[in-house]
C-alpha cells in the first residue's frame, strides 16, 4: 500500500505548508479573513488533494486542481510582497517552493497519463 511519505511532492508540500502557515500567523490581524486566510485555505487544500491523489488511480483531475491552486497562491504571495506582508527574501523563497511543487505536480501528471 502507498505511504504518503514516499511521495516527494507530499514531503515537499508538507515542509512548504508549515512555512506558509507560520507566515500567515505573523501577517497583520486584519488580513486573517482576507489574504492570509485565503492563502492558508488554498495551501491546506493542496495538501489534502496531494494526499487524495496518492490513494487514487484517477488522479489527473486532482493534479490539475493542485496546479490551479498553486497558480492562485502565486498571485496571493505576489500581493503579499507588494503590500509588504512578506519581505523580498520571503517572497523569493516561497516563489521557488511553489514553483518546485508545480514542476513536481506537472511531472506526476505527465507520468500518470495526463498532460502537464
Amino acid at each position: 500500500m502507498a505511504r504518503a511519505e514516499d511521495y516527494p511532492l507530499y514531503e515537499h508540500w508538507y515542509r512548504t505548508l508549515n512555512w506558509i502557515l507560520d507566515r500567515c500567523d505573523r501577517m497583520p490581524k486584519h488580513t486573517r479573513f482576507t489574504v492570509s486566510g485565503r492563502i492558508a485555505q488554498l495551501s491546506i487544500e493542496v495538501a489534502e488533494w496531494i494526499t487524495e491523489a496518492i490513494y487514487t488511480r484517477d488522479r489527473q483531475e486532482l493534479l490539475r486542481a493542485i496546479n490551479k491552486n498553486l497558480e492562485k497562491l502565486r498571485l496571493y504571495f505576489r500581493l503579499c510582497k507588494d503590500r509588504q506582508y512578506l519581505s523580498l527574501g520571503q517572497y523569493e523563497y516561497i516563489s521557488r517552493e511553489v514553483n518546485q511543487a508545480g514542476v513536481m505536480c506537472g511531472g506526476w501528471l505527465k507520468s500518470s497519463g495526463g498532460h502537464a
